[in-house]
């Protein structure tokens, strides 16, 4: 019978070896001198309490020199100033709009159900979702379509480069791309449509507009809390054309200020990183946590030392396919460690008390 020893070496080389083919294959969008066709973007903002964020994006897009976009914010049931923000910015521009929602209908979560009006209220031959807090430069819109051309996408999900102003940012945020990019080849991503090679991100979610309208992939997953995954294994399901990449500069984006944040914020998908499978999740946890340990007890020093050498490339190969900073993550890579371990058990006691509050709400599925 293989040894728990003999798994755990297997499973670090595994890793690495996805690692290095994300790093390796380089999921960018393209440099674009020229685009020959330009479609009607609508560029849709889903917002609830974003006072503190509204302004950039929207500084941001009208900066932009694409010849054809139209942006609509759907402000849901606001208790700051996002809406007062918006209606400034529309005085700057007549292709800004602004729907004031009265909160989502019974049976929908709220960012799924203000998705949906967003896309109900667009003219754009392809929708592009961004989150509030994302940041994008001009051109970002004239590569993406060159990409969704090239490939005959149907959707495009890019990870979005984290910015981490706090030290809480750098013990928490790598951990999604340091499971992300060890545990998933991102072209098979486009080049399968085995529902298990499945990652997408909310934070951009760019759609051929009348796909979108055949299947209102935010209709059929209104009660999923982590509806990008679903919507791009529903695309995959109808064997849909599709891809997900990661952000540069052109994408970013500073997803949480504080520790605290990060924790809840994690903690309400940490799941669905492993196909929904908490005993999955918690089995990697495990095995990344003790794995040292056990390599060092069992096998001894030498042995030990190079198993640390194989996890502390694991974390290079993600650091740079994630343009993050490989020396932080490397040096802090047992403090993240130990708030994996924190998301983990937060996630498990929220979901014994089916209890998930984001945004001042409840998005348990119940």
């Amino acid at each position: 019978m293989m040894s728990f020893g003999y798994f755990i070496w297997v499973f670090a080389w595994v890793r690495l070896a996805i690692s290095f083919i994300n790093w390796l294959f380089r999921q960018y969008l393209p440099q674009v001198d020229y685009l020959s066709e330009t479609p009607l973007v609508s560029v849709l903002i889903p917002a609830r309490n974003e006072e503190f964020n509204i302004q950039n994006i929207l500084n941001d897009l009208l900066l932009f020199t694409y010849p054809k976009m139209e942006i609509i914010v759907y402000d849901d049931q606001s208790t700051d100033k996002t809406a007062d923000i918006i209606e400034q910015f529309m005085q700057r521009s007549i292709n800004l709009q602004l729907i004031k929602g009265t909160g989502p209908e019974k049976g929908w979560l709220g960012k799924n159900y203000a998705c949906h009006q967003l896309a109900l209220a667009a003219k754009g031959e392809k929708l592009l979702f961004l989150d509030a807090d994302v940041r994008v430069n001009d051109g970002l819109l004239e590569k993406t379509i060159y990409y969704m051309y090239k490939h005959d996408l149907k959707l495009l999900s890019i990870f979005p480069k984290q910015i981490m102003a706090s030290i809480g940012g750098r013990l928490s945020v790598p951990l999604m791309n340091w499971i992300l990019l060890s545990l998933l080849p991102l072209p098979l991503v486009r080049f399968t449509n085995m529902g298990a090679f499945s990652a997408a991100n909310g934070q951009f979610m760019f759609f051929d507009a009348q796909t979108y309208r055949d299947v209102l992939p935010h209709n059929i997953c209104r009660t999923n809390q982590v509806e990008d995954i679903a919507i791009l294994k529903e695309f995959k399901k109808r064997r849909l054309k599709r891809a997900t990449l990661l952000g540069e500069d052109d994408i970013r984006c500073s997803m949480y200020d504080t520790l605290e944040e990060a924790i809840n914020g994690f903690s309400k998908n940490v799941f669905h990183f492993f196909g929904g499978s908490r005993l999955l999740t918690i089995f990697f946890a495990l095995v990344t946590t003790i794995g040292p340990f056990w390599i060092f007890i069992e096998d001894g020093c030498i042995w030990g030392i190079m198993y640390m050498f194989l996890i502390v490339l694991i974390r290079f190969f993600t650091s740079l396919s994630s343009r993050q900073s490989s020396l932080w993550n490397i040096m802090l890579q047992i403090p993240q460690q130990g708030v994996f371990l924190v998301i983990i058990i937060k996630a498990l006691l929220s979901y014994q008390q089916k209890y998930i509050i984001w945004k001042g709400r409840n998005v348990y599925k119940y």
